[in-house]
């Protein structure tokens, strides 16, 4: 299990509550990004952001090519498809 995977956040889905929708692979995911907003950078200023999710929060941003290459190194370990599954299972869904 890994601390953290990357995504990219499509949409706002809730302004109010500071919640985004994240595509992970594939996989369309529901995080908080209270972690990532401030007055420089506002909530609608996210979207197509990459970030770092773990347990439902974006935890930071980060470049695309970081993105990239952190996720073809979660691939080659075989992490990749585990932390895939894992939030498939969790039911938390966009």
């Amino acid at each position: 299990m890994c601390l953290g995977i990357p995504g990219q956040i499509t949409a706002i889905s809730d302004a109010d509550k500071l919640m985004a929708k994240v595509n992970v692979s594939g996989i369309v995911r529901e995080v908080n990004i209270a972690c990532i907003v401030d007055e420089e950078h506002t909530v609608e200023q996210c979207v197509g952001d990459w970030v770092l999710v773990h347990v439902g929060f974006a935890m930071s941003r980060i470049d695309e090519e970081e993105a990239l290459h952190t996720l073809r190194l979660l691939d080659e370990l075989g992490e990749l498809q585990q932390e895939l599954d894992a939030m498939e299972a969790s039911g938390v869904r966009a």
